[in-house]
């Protein structure tokens, strides 16, 4: 082999291992498939609480009596006694001789200041629920906060970027997470940027509050995990 030779097949083996390290390296920045979720979703945000045992009401002896008779009684009432009570004479007021009462004004006391709210408590996972309107596939996934994207389908990339969970003191049990939704089509190396389609707060009691609207796509949040 001549020196020339040598040099072109010394640059062609670095290229090839150039690419390949890019081709290695790319899959990692890319959103892994989504895959079903294991958990319930109805036990995430419930918490089982111990059964109270009813009170127990002591029962009262029945009282002794005589027995009833074989055959009814008659029993006549009294006749009404209307009594007319007298109505008493008017007295003349004397203006002179009435003192009028002070008046006591008590000051209001301050209301006590009002207790602040507990605070939502964050978790690490939301769970989402996807369906294509096309091919009528559904399916319930969890997505990491703050960690890689997932997508779902061949176009559909989920981030999540906060998911908390209603307080004690909340009438409303709920869970709330913030997701941005991009569309990008599957592929190693891609050419075009993803187009966001949502970003906001999504809500597990009300769906339709603040959902996806996509013609192909529904999705929407339905709980945290811890």
């Amino acid at each position: 082999m001549t020196r020339k030779g040598a040099i072109l097949a010394g640059v062609t083996a670095l290229a090839l291992l150039a690419s390949g390290g890019v081709v290695a390296s790319a899959p990692n920045d890319l959103p892994q498939d989504a895959q079903p979720a294991t958990d319930r979703t109805a036990e995430l945000n419930r918490q089982q609480l111990p059964a109270t045992p009813a009170p127990v009401v002591p029962q009262e002896p029945a009282p002794e009596a005589e027995p009833a008779p074989a055959r009814p009684i008659p029993i006549t009432p009294p006749a009404p006694v209307i009594v007319v009570a007298e109505q008493p004479e008017a007295e003349a007021e004397d203006e002179s001789d009435t003192a009028e009462e002070p008046v006591e004004v008590r000051a209001e006391a301050p209301k006590a200041p009002d207790a602040p709210p507990a605070r939502r408590q964050r978790a690490r996972v939301a769970i989402v629920e996807a369906v294509d309107k096309i091919t009528a596939e559904t399916m319930r996934f969890e997505v990491e906060v703050g960690g890689r994207p997932v997508r779902f389908q061949k176009a559909l990339i989920f981030t999540a970027r906060a998911c908390e969970m209603s307080a004690p003191d909340e009438m409303v049990e709920d869970s709330i997470a913030y997701l941005e939704v991009s569309i990008q089509p599957r592929g190693v190396l891609q050419a075009a940027e993803p187009r966001q389609i949502f970003r906001g707060w999504m809500f597990a009691s009300a769906p339709a509050v603040n959902g996806l609207q996509h013609p192909v796509y529904d999705a929407w949040v339905v709980g945290c995990k811890a």
